[in-house]
């Protein structure tokens, strides 16, 4: 007889498709490996106010949500919409939910992320576009731009070169990363 895998829910909200596509490989990815001891329901929505996104969810027990946010630049406008992001989720304790949210964030963007999975990427850029030229060389690839690899057919393209193994190798790339931005601070 075989055993049923138990199903654990997680729940995102987050600013782009890319990230919502992203999501979708890995549940599907977790979902049919062999070798996973639990399925898993990914209950997400694209929603760039996380105070939103709790208010739109009819729950009893407790929960944890995860908001994946981009830093996008230094520039005002995007400091302020990454400020104000982190001010909703901390609105969110006044619903008198039993919603924790939690935050993710790239910085600049979740296209590091998506390179972190092929190969290290610890070189400092002055702009989200300056990503496209890892990502062509992370997935053997020959875009023009940024838009151009977001194209959904183009970046689901991309999600077909991975695998779960390369979800646990971006892991470990991103904390070699933070230890190295961590000695850097302590250095100052």
């Amino acid at each position: 007889m075989i055993k049923r895998k138990s199903t654990l829910k997680y729940y995102f909200s987050e600013e782009g498709e890319t990230e919502q596509w992203y999501l979708e490989w890995l549940q599907d990815q977790i979902n049919n490996a062999p070798e996973a001891v639990s399925k898993v329901s990914f209950n997400k929505q694209i929603q760039k106010d996380p105070l939103k996104r709790a208010k739109s969810l009819a729950i009893t027990d407790k929960v944890e949500i995860w908001h994946l946010s981009d830093y996008e630049s230094s520039e005002e406008v995007h400091v302020r919409q990454f400020r104000e992001t982190m001010d909703r989720m901390a609105d969110t304790k006044s619903l008198k939910k039993q919603i924790t949210y939690k935050f993710g964030y790239s910085n600049f963007t979740f296209d590091l992320w998506m390179i972190l999975h092929k190969m290290d990427c610890r070189g400092s850029f002055s702009h989200r576009k300056q990503y496209i030229t890892p990502i062509n060389k992370a997935y053997d690839e020959s875009f023009e731009n940024m838009d151009e690899f977001k194209h959904e057919a183009n970046f689901k393209r991309c999600l077909k070169k991975l695998a779960l193994k390369d979800v646990i190798e971006a892991v470990k790339r991103a904390k070699a990363i933070m230890e190295i931005n961590e000695q850097n601070r302590d250095s100052e």
